[in-house]
């Protein structure tokens, strides 16, 4: 292996070595690496599974609806309540011979932490029948202003 130390006159070399600078950026960017922290803020639902038998008939038992507004209101059943409230009608739900269905939709602007509360309440209740209803509403996106945009392509 032949290394240059410069020319035989003497003169300095001109040309800086890169290889301990190159080492140096590889540890720190391992070490960034290893001090990211690691995402483990998660919200485990526990959705049904599906129905393995389609042709069976299943009981439409009493559907709940709880939604949350725009301006940070629970409603449940068009009614609203607070937290306090919703823990109650989870609990007096899931007292019932046949627990019933409990749908749930946040509009559109809703506020994620109110959504992420009424979530873990939902899922400290014990609830088993529950599902995400409304997503449908937002497939079709209309942006407004986007007619001029396509109208000029």
């Amino acid at each position: 292996m032949a290394m240059s130390g410069g020319s035989d006159d003497g003169s300095p070399m001109m040309e800086m070595n890169m290889t301990p600078l190159i080492d140096v950026l590889l540890v720190l960017l391992i070490m960034f690496i290893i001090t990211i922290p690691v995402a483990t803020h998660a919200i485990n639902i526990d959705l049904p599974a599906p129905n393995p038998n389609p042709n069976q008939p299943e009981v439409d038992p009493i559907t709940n609806k709880v939604v949350i507004t725009e301006d940070n209101q629970i409603l449940w059943n068009g009614e609203p309540l607070d937290q306090e409230g919703l823990r109650y009608n989870l609990q007096q739900s899931l007292a019932l011979p046949v627990e019933p269905e409990l749908q749930f939709e946040p509009m559109a602007n809703a506020s994620y932490d109110l959504s992420a509360r009424v979530l873990t309440e939902i899922k400290n209740s014990g609830a088993t029948k529950f599902g995400f209803v409304g997503n449908e509403q937002y497939r079709t996106f209309d942006c407004g202003g986007c007619a001029g945009l396509q109208a000029a392509e």
